[in-house]
């Protein structure tokens, strides 16, 4: 039985990024460039956060040797599958494609409530990419 575990990230998590290093890569077994269907917005925050809207967000789908490498993600993340109401973000399961948009199954996603995204002012980002180094 396969217990690996796909997570696709588009910011702070993405390989080259802050939390990359300490979250993900002791655990990481694989990394590839990927995209999926919505929208990603800049936070004034300093992170970026993505909505089920129309529209192409690029990242990375990291793969690890079971699901249990989310918690300390879910953490950082401040989703808390015991009381998603009090999250600031939503984990669900999301397709997830290739460069040119051919499927790679589904891997879990963190998004944020279009609401929430327009109370902390963020800013659409329609190109679909975020990155720490990049001035907004």
């Amino acid at each position: 039985m396969d217990d690996r575990c796909r997570l696709f990230v588009y910011g702070t998590l993405k390989p080259g990024e802050r939390a990359f290093a300490q979250l993900c890569e002791p655990f990481v077994i694989a990394t590839q460039v990927a995209q999926t269907q919505g929208r990603l917005y800049h936070l004034p925050l300093g992170y970026p956060a993505m909505t089920l809207e129309s529209g192409w967000v690029q990242g990375a789908l990291l793969t690890f040797p079971n699901i249990d490498c989310l918690g300390p993600i879910d953490a950082f993340e401040e989703y808390y599958p015991d009381r998603p109401q009090d999250s600031e973000y939503n984990r669900h399961q999301h397709p997830i494609y290739d460069s040119q948009q051919q499927p790679l199954g589904a891997a879990w996603i963190y998004t944020m409530e279009r609401d929430r995204i327009a109370d902390l002012g963020g800013q659409w980002l329609p190109q679909g990419y975020w990155s720490e180094t990049k001035t907004f």
